[in-house]
């Protein structure tokens, strides 16, 4: 066993930010040793499977209820030895019990410069707002929807912006990057909480 944070991701679909991690990440700053995915048919499980990593499906219809679910998917993680847990394009809200076994230690990708446009729909919902700068931010997860600790941001001019589905495909670049690059810092030990401002969030050297 290497000393590298070891990673699990939560995907739901088809696994392009789990693919980022994998190119970006996997085996040199941290290594993902386990994904799993509410959807039966998620291509993320083929990409964990073609990359030889732990991969394992968890439909809601097999356990009575969500906190089941969750428990099920963290008894899952934690058997991998999992430290960090990513999500990529996960689209199922987590039990509160999950948040607090791995608190602090859940990180997601939102297509949006949060606090602004959160939940589903993100892009659509600045579109309709007419928003002239989209963006992406990785933060912590916590009991509300997009509501964690923000850890990185980036952002590109979009001035004519009308269709959701181009928006989002031009995030898509700024996904990739950020996602393994908050992972990276993470791993190094770079990222902590503000002692006087508990919920900002400081990157070393930033």
């Amino acid at each position: 066993m290497t000393d590298r944070l070891r990673i699990g991701v939560l995907a739901s679909g088809g696994g392009t930010n789990l693919q980022a991690l994998l190119d970006g990440v996997h085996g040199r700053e941290a290594d993902v040793v386990a994904v799993a995915s509410d959807k039966e048919d998620a291509a993320a499980l083929e990409r964990a499977r073609g990359a030889g990593v732990p991969a394992s499906v968890f439909p809601r219809g097999a356990y009575p209820d969500r906190a089941a679910r969750d428990a099920a998917i963290a008894h899952w993680l934690a058997v991998q030895g999992v430290e960090l847990v990513v999500l990529a394009g996960y689209m199922a809200i987590l039990d509160p019990a999950f948040i607090a076994r791995f608190a602090d230690r859940i990180i997601n990708v939102h297509p949006s410069l949060l606090p602004a446009f959160q939940g589903i729909a993100a892009v659509q919902q600045a579109v309709d707002y007419g928003v002239k700068v989209f963006g992406v931010t990785v933060h912590f997860v916590d009991e509300g929807v997009d509501t964690g600790s923000i850890i990185l941001q980036r952002a590109i001019e979009l001035p004519g912006a009308t269709d959701a589905a181009a928006v989002l495909e031009a995030l898509r670049p700024l996904e990739h990057a950020l996602l393994p690059e908050a992972v990276r810092l993470i791993a190094a030990g770079l990222v902590h909480r503000d002692p006087a401002h508990p919920r900002r969030i400081v990157v070393a050297g930033r």
